[in-house]
């Protein structure tokens, strides 16, 4: 399997549980919201540890460039962090429209994001890297 493959589903996944807490949000049902809210998070800051932790040091140290994609990946992590933050206040708050003002910023910023890392960082990384399968095995390794 290669690097793309893996990420690129892990992507779907978490998208999924997204649009679950969007959909409940969207309905002002708080309690599905936050507890849809809490998976959706627990994906992301999953996927986030095995690309931080895991792919970016590889393709870093395989390419020789650390100043490239993966730089510019980890400012977007931040930013999509920051926004966690926010939305988890709003639903603590019991504000849904809040957390769907804030949903609709971070689906913008997600989709940008997994676009240049579908189409540009995974690619790079699958062809810098070769044999991704100890790699891939690492990230699955991240609990």
């Amino acid at each position: 399997m290669s690097i793309t493959d893996y990420l690129s589903a892990d992507h779907q996944r978490c998208d999924t549980l997204f649009a679950d807490a969007e959909a409940a949000a969207a309905e002002n049902n708080l309690a599905a919201a936050e507890t849809d809210f809490a998976a959706f998070l627990q994906g992301m800051l999953h996927h986030l540890a095995m690309e931080e932790n895991v792919l970016f040091p590889a393709f870093e140290q395989a390419s020789g460039n650390s100043m490239g994609p993966t730089r510019m990946m980890r400012m977007e992590h931040e930013q999509m962090r920051e926004l966690f933050t926010q939305m988890g206040q709003a639903l603590a708050c019991g504000n849904t429209k809040t957390f769907a003002g804030l949903a609709e910023t971070l689906l913008i910023l997600m989709q940008q994001h997994n676009l240049k890392e579908e189409q540009i960082l995974y690619p790079m990384s699958d062809r810098a890297l070769g044999d991704t399968a100890q790699l891939i095995a690492q990230m699955q390794a991240i609990k």
